[in-house]
């Protein structure tokens, strides 16, 4: 049985869903997209202590049993290249295309970076354009660079 909290963070409403003992899908949601709350469990107050201090600058590495309920073996092929990309780093959509041995694929891994359910701890908000823009992310413009900035001050901070 699917179960899930939401709760307010600096990039908005957020959802978390477990399912099986895993976490499976993380969404940012409208104000007036806000569902009611299951109780909670362990393993969602466990994930949701941890994308909190994530999200103060105070964790880089999440340690939360992940689950990708649906997609298709491309789609996961690419957030499991994703979740490779280290901690305050960024990678293009053609490298992903490259990691995963596809180097034309770099609109489909656009197509797959646009459907991870798991946003944020699968970090597809490190994927950027070949020229270091900001192209795309699900939850907006502004919340990939909220996050890339967030752990580019991060890193500054431990080199410091």
């Amino acid at each position: 049985m699917k179960k899930h909290i939401v709760f307010d963070t600096p990039l908005g409403l957020m959802e978390l869903c477990e399912q099986d003992g895993c976490i499976t899908e993380i969404n940012f949601l409208d104000d007036a997209k806000k569902v009611s709350d299951n109780e909670p469990t362990p393993l969602l107050t466990e994930a949701k202590r941890q994308m909190l201090l994530y999200l103060e600058g105070k964790l880089t590495d999440f340690d939360l049993p992940l689950a990708f309920m649906e997609g298709t073996p491309f789609q996961k092929r690419v957030w499991e290249a994703l979740k490779t990309i280290p901690y305050g780093e960024t990678r293009s959509y053609s490298e992903i295309a490259k990691m995963i041995g596809n180097e034309k694929a770099c609109r489909a891994v656009g197509g797959a970076n646009n459907k991870n359910p798991l946003a944020v701890i699968v970090p597809c908000h490190r994927v950027i354009g070949a020229n270091g823009s900001l192209v795309g992310y699900g939850g907006g413009l502004a919340k990939k660079r909220h996050l890339l900035d967030l752990e580019k001050k991060v890193l500054q901070g431990v080199k410091s």
